[in-house]
């Protein structure tokens, strides 16, 4: 059983395991790789803070309104000359 694990392999299960779809030992080669590796750390850690950004956002929805606002503001903008 090979225990380290190259960085591709590392991002992959840094995304499998935010979607508890890794393996144990899966879990056990990145923490290892983890420890050595300050880039994948990086990553790991950015991959974490975006999950519980997304988990806990609430997003705000436009109504017809507001969207027909902003496509008509937009197509006056693209109309005008530079």
């Amino acid at each position: 059983m090979k225990l380290f694990i190259k960085c591709d392999d590392a991002n992959h299960t840094c995304d499998k395991t935010q979607y508890n779809e890794a393996s144990f030992w899966e879990k056990i080669k990145l923490n290892i790789h983890l420890i050595y590796c300050t880039a994948c750390r990086k990553y790991t850690a950015r991959n974490t803070k975006l999950t519980q950004v997304v988990n806990e956002g609430k997003p705000e929805l436009l109504s017809k309104d507001q969207k027909e606002k902003i496509k008509e503001t937009l197509l006056r903008e693209l109309s005008k000359e530079i």
